[in-house]
């Protein structure tokens, strides 16, 4: 794998949980770089900045799934516990299987393992097991229509699929990720997204009728219809639960974006479909390439690329504020964030990489 060159060459890296947001977030980048280059670290006040604080189920996965790939001894992985020590051995490939217990993000497990893993030595086979459609995280609908074409762009080779969708409260959804080893990621310079060249809608159901999911559609293409070419795919998808979802996703000459919104009880489905136009329209009303969520996904592989990256976005977030905070943390990067016009630029120089 790619050794990479820390600020620290001793000891643990020391973190504040709660900086920032103060989320799982900061726990998730911490434990992804901590795999990556072998660094151990300590972190206190987990999650401090919630109303649940400390470790739940998502996170504990998270470190277990972590410790797993990489032989690491763990200290205070417990559900609640604020305060944990982990020092990775190595990276290992292999065919894992990861059981979150409740709904608990899939996306946000995925997400912790894949970068370590991209520098392993052999093609890994995860099953994960949770929430695929929850609130406060990626669907699946947008790790597969958005995540992997950035993932796909800077040189990572990845592929996923969903066996069943994970609703809260049941849980029970089913992903599965293979990860191919690659030998460096790529910078990325996107500034100008180009020529909108289509709008994607996808509109599904778990449990229920076609027709809640074709009412969402209908409404979404009312909303768009005025704005290009729409194709649109309704679904009915696997589950334990009973819910809706819709993807709307615009496609680019330069790029993608995707907005997501899931049904609640007692929401109209027409509802659920205007919310998610609204996040859409929000964006192309703005000069961005890249949407809020992707700015903050993509930040930590852009932090080890093989040059210096620049990209556009919408809104510049807490989140991704709280990411640079604790990536600077493990690595010698910079970040610069300027306006520009409807938009902000965010450029990334990263750490050094010797192969």
């Amino acid at each position: 794998m790619a050794e990479l060159k820390i600020k620290n060459e001793t000891g643990f890296v020391l973190i504040d949980g709660s900086i920032g947001e103060g989320g799982g977030q900061v726990l998730r980048t911490s434990l992804t770089l901590s795999v990556l280059l072998l660094k151990p670290f300590e972190m206190i006040n987990i999650r401090a900045n919630r109303p649940n604080p400390g470790i739940q189920a998502q996170h504990l996965k998270a470190i277990e799934a972590s410790a797993l790939i990489s032989n690491a001894i763990v200290e205070g992985a417990t559900l609640k516990s604020s305060r944990i020590k982990f020092s990775p051995k190595e990276i290992k490939a292999g065919n894992f299987k990861f059981d979150i217990g409740t709904a608990g993000s899939t996306s946000l497990v995925l997400q912790t393992l894949y970068l370590p893993l991209s520098f392993a030595e052999a093609t890994s086979v995860l099953s994960i097991t949770g929430g695929t459609h929850v609130s406060w995280s990626p669907t699946f609908d947008y790790i597969k229509n958005c995540w992997l074409y950035f993932m796909s762009k800077i040189g990572l080779n990845i592929k996923v699929e969903m066996k069943r969708a994970g609703f809260y409260p049941h849980g029970g959804g089913e992903i599965k990720a293979i990860i191919n080893p690659v030998n460096e990621i790529k910078a990325l310079n996107l500034t100008e997204r180009g020529k909108l060249l289509k709008i994607q809608i996808y509109s599904a159901h778990t449990n229920l009728t076609d027709e809640v999911a074709k009412r969402q559609a209908k409404t979404a293409e009312k909303i768009l219809k005025n704005y290009g070419e729409i194709e649109t795919t309704i679904d009915n998808l696997p589950s334990y639960s009973k819910n809706t979802t819709i993807a709307i996703t615009g496609i680019f000459e330069n790029s993608v974006c995707c907005y997501t919104n899931l049904g609640e009880k007692g929401k109209r489905a027409e509802v659920v479909a205007e919310e998610a136009c609204e996040k859409f329209l929000k964006f192309i009303s703005s000069d961005s390439a890249i949407d809020e969520y992707m700015a903050d996904q993509i930040l930590l592989p852009l932090s080890i690329a093989n040059d210096v990256s620049e990209f556009t976005t919408s809104k510049i977030t807490n989140h991704l504020k709280t990411n640079m905070d604790t990536i600077k943390k493990f690595l010698d990067v910079d970040f610069e964030i300027s306006e520009l016009g409807e938009a902000f630029k965010v450029k990334i120089k990263p750490a050094k990489i010797d192969i």
